[in-house]
Formats: structure tokens, sequence, C-alpha cells
């Protein structure tokens, strides 16, 4: 519970520190999208067929802490860092970078008792962490495309 509780607070001062390239409309409409995605994900990946979770198996008001605590900021910071117009080798290595901090996370939270694989392994998270990251970066493309659109 510490790793969560200090990681959610570093992870909100990042936020708050990083420069802003984001408008309060696109972090609002990309949050709300990050955290609608993870939720269908989890109910079936998690719920359903029980392949990890967080803290224990079911559903609990606890694992909100994670889900409310840690995506919402993460979200922000990989999108409003995101190098777009840089070319595909720096997008590359941005994806890769995020990848592996995932990844890494995911093993301390583990360790850490926060979460747990029931038939997942990390070669999946490493696999399926930049394409969410790349549909992350659409949904925030097609939020300021129809932002643009309705001025």
């Amino acid at each position: 519970m510490l790793l969560l509780i200090c990681s959610t607070i570093l992870a909100f001062l990042f936020s708050f520190v990083a420069p802003r390239r984001l408008s309060w409309i696109e972090i609002l409409v990309t949050t709300w999208f990050g955290l609608y995605f993870e939720a269908m994900v989890n109910i079936f990946l998690d719920l359903k067929y029980d392949l990890y979770g967080y803290f224990e198996k079911g559903v609990d008001w606890i694992s909100l802490l994670p889900l409310l605590g840690m995506y919402p900021p993460l979200n922000y910071l990989v999108l409003n860092l995101f190098p777009s117009g840089k070319g595909i080798i720096r997008i590359a290595l941005y994806l890769i970078i995020w990848d592996a901090f995932s990844v890494a996370y995911e093993q301390l939270a583990i360790r850490c008792g926060v979460f747990y694989y029931n038939g997942w392994t990390w070669w999946y998270s490493a696999i399926v962490y930049p394409p969410i990251f790349l549909a992350l970066r659409f949904h925030l493309h097609l939020a300021q495309t129809l932002i643009r659109k309705s001025r």
C-alpha cells in the first residue's frame, strides 16, 4: 500500500510540474477515455478470465486506488510528453521507455501485493502496452480534431 500511496503522490506531482501542452478539455477527455478503456479491458481479463487483478480476486473498493490514483496522471504524462511530429524512431524509443517503465512498475506492484498475475505474464504486458499508448494517442488526436472542428 505504501508503494501505491507514494507513487500516486509522485505521479500527480510530476503531472503538475511537467510543462503542460494539452488543454484542460483534452486532459479531461483523454483521462475519461483511458479510464473507460481500462475498465472494459479489466472486465474481461480480470473479472471474467481472472488473468490478473488488484489486491484480491474479484471486485473491491480498494482497487479504485490504483485505477483513480495512478492511471489519470500517467495517461496525462504519456500523452503530454508524446513526441508528436518528431519522427518514427523517436516515437518508437518513447514507447519503449514507457513500456519498460510500465512493466517494471507492474513487477514492483506484484512484489508489494498491489497487483497479482494469475495466468498473465510480464511478457503479455510488454506486448500490449505500446498499442495501448498508441490508442490513447489516437484518441487524443481524434479529440483535438473534433475540438478544432467545433470552433
